[in-house]
C-alpha cells in the first residue's frame, strides 16, 4: 500500500486560500443536498489537561472523499509554545478502503476554517465592506484574516484579544506574511467595542464562555462570523445579536444546534428557536433560501466545523498534490 505524506509546506505550494474557499462552498452544497454520510464528531473531554480529543469521520460519494480527521484542542498548549489545536487527516481510497494519504491536519483545519468564513462572507457581506474586526488571535486567526482579505476590499483591520502583547505580535506577523499580498492597515484595539465600531465584517474566533462583544453595538448592514464556539459551554456571540440579526445561516444545522453554546444557551433560555435560523449555507448556494436582501440587514454565519469540509478540501489537496508530484510516498 502506498501512502502520500503531505506536510504543511506541500499543501501551501499546491493549494491556495481561494481554492479552499471554493472547496468549502462545494462541501456545504453537497452536505445540504444530503449526499454524504457525516456523523456528529466524537468529542472526548480530557479534563486532566483541560482539553478535548475529537474524531471526525465521513464519506462524500460525489467527491470521492472518505476518511477521518483526528483533532486535539488543548488551550494550555500556548503556554508551552505549541499550537492550541493539532490534527492529522487520514484519507482513504474510496474504491479499496486503503489509506491513500496522511496530511497535516493542523494546517488543513486552519485553512478550511478560515475558508468557510470566507465563503460565508463572500455570499453574505456587503460588496463594499472595507472595515474588518477580528476578535481573537489564536491559531485560527491568520486564516480568518486571509480569507476575508480574499473576498472583500478590506482597507482597515481591527484586532482585539485579551492579551495586548500577543495582539501586537500577531499584527506584526500579519503585516509580514500578508502585507505584500493585500493593501490593508491593521491596528490593535483596547476593547471589542472599539474594534466593532462601524465595522462591516466581524469575526469571532475565541474559546470564550461569555460573549466577547455587545451585540447592540453592531451597525446595520454588518456581517458576523461566529467561529469559536464548538461546545455547549462555549459562548462568544451575544444572544442579543443572535435574537435580532435579520438573517442567520449555519454550516450544518445538526452540528450547530447540538454543539454550539452560542445557540444552545439562548434556546434553553427560551430566547431563540431553532426555526429562527434561516438555513444552511449550502441551501443558500443552491438558491433554496434567500441571501442578503438589502444593505441594512445584519447577517450572521455560525460554523462549528464539519468533517465534510475537511474531507472535500483534503481530497482536492490530494488530487493537486498528485498532479504536481508533491509530498512523499511511503510503502506501508
Amino acid at each position: 500500500m502506498e501512502i502520500l505524506i503531505l506536510k504543511k509546506k506541500d499543501i501551501e505550494e499546491v493549494y491556495s486560500m481561494k481554492d479552499a474557499i471554493g472547496a468549502s462552498k462545494d462541501a456545504l452544497e453537497l452536505y445540504s443536498k444530503g449526499e454524504s454520510d457525516i456523523p456528529l464528531r466524537i468529542n472526548l473531554n480530557v479534563k486532566k489537561e483541560e482539553g478535548q480529543s475529537l474524531y471526525m469521520p465521513g464519506y462524500v460519494p460525489d467527491a470521492d472523499a472518505l476518511g477521518l480527521k483526528l483533532v486535539s484542542v488543548y488551550p494550555n498548549n500556548t503556554k508551552k509554545g505549541l499550537d492550541s489545536i493539532s490534527s492529522t487527516m487520514v484519507l482513504k481510497n474510496e474504491s479499496t478502503g486503503e489509506v491513500s494519504s496522511i496530511m497535516d491536519g493542523t494546517y488543513l483545519t486552519k485553512l478550511r476554517t478560515g475558508a468557510v468564513s470566507g465563503a460565508a462572507t463572500d455570499l453574505l457581506a456587503r460588496k463594499d465592506a472595507s472595515i474588518f474586526a477580528l476578535i481573537g488571535t489564536g491559531g485560527q486567526a491568520k486564516s480568518q484574516l486571509e480569507a476575508i482579505l480574499n473576498v472583500r476590499p478590506i482597507k482597515e483591520v481591527r484586532v482585539f484579544a485579551r492579551n495586548k502583547e500577543k495582539t501586537e505580535d500577531f499584527i506584526k506577523q500579519m503585516k509580514k506574511e500578508l502585507g505584500d499580498k493585500f493593501d490593508f492597515n491593521i491596528i490593535a484595539c483596547d476593547s471589542s467595542k472599539e474594534a466593532i465600531d462601524n465595522a462591516d465584517i466581524i469575526t469571532c474566533v475565541t474559546t470564550a464562555k461569555e460573549p466577547v462583544f455587545d451585540g447592540k453595538l453592531v451597525k446595520k448592514g454588518a456581517h458576523i462570523n461566529g467561529v469559536g464556539s464548538y461546545t455547549p459551554d462555549m459562548q462568544e456571540i451575544d444572544p442579543y445579536i443572535i435574537c435580532n440579526a435579520d438573517k442567520i445561516y449555519v454550516d450544518t444545522l445538526d452540528g450547530v444546534i447540538n454543539e454550539s453554546g452560542d445557540f444552545i444557551k439562548p434556546i434553553k433560555e427560551g430566547k431563540f428557536k431553532e426555526d429562527d435560523i434561516n438555513g444552511e449555507l449550502g441551501e443558500l448556494i443552491m438558491n433554496k433560501i434567500p441571501s442578503r436582501e438589502n444593505e441594512d440587514e445584519i447577517t450572521l454565519f455560525k460554523t462549528v466545523g464539519s468533517s465534510i469540509l475537511d474531507l472535500v478540501t483534503a481530497k482536492k489537496i490530494y488530487d493537486k498534490a498528485i498532479e504536481h508530484n508533491m509530498g512523499e510516498i511511503i510503502e506501508f
